[in-house]
C-alpha cells in the first residue's frame, strides 16, 4: 500500500494523499504494508518532482524491470534519480514478498507507483500509458497492482 494513501507525509511535495476507501480496508480485516519506494530509495521529503523519461519496452506482459539501466527518471531540474528509484523499488518488492503480499494498491500516476498511466517526462502534466518502476517490479513478480481509483468491491469480504 502506498504510504501516502494511508496519510503518511512522504510525497514529493511533503504532503500525504489520504484515501478513505483505502483506509477502510483495515476495518475490513486486511493487513496493509505501507511502502514508499522513493523514501526507501534515499530521496528526501519534500523533493523535486520526478518523471520517467525512458522506460523499458514491454516483452510480452513483462517489462524486465530488474535492469535499472533501461529506465531514466529525472527530477524537474534535470538530475538523474534513477538509481534511488530502482533501489527503493527493489527494497519494497523484497518487503512485499516477505510479507506475502498478493495485491498492491499504489498511488496513481507516480513514477514509482503508477499502474497503467504515468506522466510523460516533460513536466507538462501530460499522461501516457506506462508503469512506475516499483509498480512494474511488483507486477513482474506476480503481485497484482491497482491504484486508489480501482473498484475495491472484490476486497469487501477480506
Amino acid at each position: 500500500m502506498s504510504a501516502c494513501l494511508l496519510g503518511e507525509t512522504c510525497r514529493y511535495d511533503g504532503r500525504s494523499k489520504p484515501c478513505a476507501r483505502v483506509q477502510e480496508l483495515v476495518a475490513l480485516g486486511h493487513e496493509l504494508v505501507p511502502i514508499c519506494p522513493e523514501v526507501t530509495g534515499g530521496l528526501p521529503t519534500p523533493r523535486t518532482p520526478c518523471e520517467i523519461v525512458r522506460a523499458p519496452r514491454m516483452k510480452g506482459k513483462k517489462a524486465h524491470t530488474a535492469n535499472e539501466h533501461s529506465w531514466t527518471i529525472l527530477d524537474a531540474s534535470g538530475a538523474d534519480r534513477t538509481a534511488a528509484y530502482a533501489r527503493g523499488a527493489q527494497a519494497e518488492l523484497a518487503r512485499a514478498k516477505e510479507a506475502g503480499c498478493e495485491l498492491a494498491i499504489l498511488k496513481a500516476k507516480s513514477p514509482s507507483c503508477g499502474s497503467g498511466e504515468v506522466y510523460d517526462g516533460t513536466f507538462s502534466g501530460t499522461l501516457v500509458p506506462g508503469w512506475g518502476i516499483a509498480a512494474a517490479a511488483f507486477r513482474d513478480a506476480g503481485i497484482a497492482v491497482i491504484d486508489e481509483t480501482a473498484d475495491f468491491s472484490r476486497l469487501a469480504n477480506g
